[in-house]
């Protein structure tokens, strides 16, 4: 299982990380030129927003994936970090960053 569960943690990292790129180029539109309408204004403020919401997503799950990674190379992949039980294989095959086991995340 740890060599299918790295497999799906290199390719969502790899997904985040293009996902990460994308988003900060959408962001740095700082070349193009401003609407002169308001309300056009007004709505790239608001895609700015989104997007920034979606950029601090990924990076978030990113440091996730990295450390799922990390527990692996230490081999307490599939451990909960607060109470030291296995995690069920079927909460690892659905979140295979997950860190904790659903009785510590309060599921």
């Amino acid at each position: 299982m740890n060599a299918e569960a790295r497999a799906t943690l290199l390719q969502l990292k790899d997904e985040y990380e293009r996902r990460i790129t994308g988003i900060r180029q959408d962001l740095e539109h700082k070349n193009a030129p401003v609407e002169a309408d308001f309300s056009e204004q007004v709505t790239q403020r608001e895609n700015d927003d989104v997007l920034a919401g979606l950029l601090a997503e990924a990076q978030v799950e990113l440091v996730r994936v990295d450390a799922a990674l990390e527990r692996m190379d230490r081999g307490v992949y599939g451990r909960c970090v607060k109470c030291g039980t296995d995690i069920i294989a079927e909460r690892l095959a659905a979140l295979p960053q997950a860190d904790m086991c659903r009785a510590c995340v309060g599921l």
